[in-house]
């Protein structure tokens, strides 16, 4: 499975790049009286990115004084959010591998396994859908809270033209931007891995054990039906004359008005079939002479004494 091989790495590289980050801005202020010149302002800003708790120090060009800012947002909840999927996800993907690998066979009883995994695969295609588009939204607030023009403004110094202000290190996105990436990744490669755990359910192959019958395929049925139950019913009334045939020509043989010949013709043109005659029972044998009366229904033998 796609899951078992690429999952773990590529949730590795989400909650990696985005955890343990750390940026770095760097301004300088230089006031008009050359008594507080060349002073460096360090901002250092990392996950889980409460930005509101992030203070530096900067002149104010007036007596020596300085002032504490801060900056703003808090960003933590939706890194936190995005940070966990990442190590969860990670986590299920190791134990599915292990699963998949050593506990095949429990792992298809009863039809819980995959019904367990499908989900699991559904909810983490939603966090990471959900954790993914809150990161990338909150990563640019991120970007705009440590924009350095933004930075400067705060800084009551530099909104007097006379004073110099300049930045000499901007923070690098490159590692939060590929974090984006990959938690899209993440969520393409989940959301595709959804229709192969469904594959291995009950419900997969309960739809492939009945399937839906399209208007062409029913109209080929019921054609179908109809022309067997039409041979049946052609079969069933050759059958029903052959048999009438029979029981005549084997009336007409036991009273003699059919010649044995042609009956053992048609018995060869005939297919062979098994007939089964009703049984007659034979009571035991009895002789009359031709003046006695006879009680009996059927043929009667007589036999003259000589």
């Amino acid at each position: 499975m796609c899951m078992v091989i690429f999952a773990p790495i590529f949730a590795i590289c989400a909650f990696a790049t985005c955890g343990g980050y750390t940026g770095h801005l760097e301004v300088r202020v230089d006031c008009a009286d050359r008594k507080q010149s060349n002073l460096s302002i360090n901002v250092d800003f990392g996950y889980p990115f409460r930005l509101q708790q992030v203070h530096f120090q900067a002149p104010l060009c007036e007596k020596n004084r300085q002032e504490t800012l801060f900056l703003s947002g808090d960003s933590s909840p939706s890194a936190q959010f995005y940070l966990t999927v990442g190590v969860l996800a990670f986590l299920y993907s190791l134990l599915a591998t292990i699963v998949y690998i050593f506990y095949q066979n429990k792992y298809r009883e009863n039809n819980r396994g995959p019904l367990v995994d499908f989900i699991i695969t559904v909810v983490f295609s939603l966090a990471w859908l959900v954790s993914t588009c809150s990161w990338a939204k909150v990563l640019s607030d991120i970007k705009t809270a440590t924009d350095p023009t933004q930075v400067l403004l705060l800084i009551n110094a530099c909104r007097a033209q006379t004073n110099i202000c300049a930045v000499t290190h901007e923070p690098v996105w490159s590692r939060l931007n590929t974090s984006v990436v990959f938690g899209f990744v993440n969520l393409t490669l989940w959301v595709g891995n959804i229709w192969f755990v469904y594959k291995e359910t009950g419900w997969y192959k309960t739809g492939q054990r009945y399937p839906t019958r399209s208007a062409s395929g029913k109209r080929a049925n019921s054609m179908r039906q109809r022309l067997y139950s039409e041979s049946s019913f052609d079969q069933t009334a050759d059958s029903d004359d052959r048999r009438q045939l029979y029981r005549q020509q084997s009336i007409a043989l036991s009273e003699g008005s059919l010649d044995p010949q042609i009956y053992r013709q048609g018995s060869l043109n005939q297919p062979v079939q098994s007939l089964s005659l009703p049984q007659t029972r034979l009571g035991p044998p009895m002789a009359y002479s031709q003046g006695s009366p006879t009680n009996s229904k059927g043929p009667v033998i007589i036999v003259d004494k000589i």
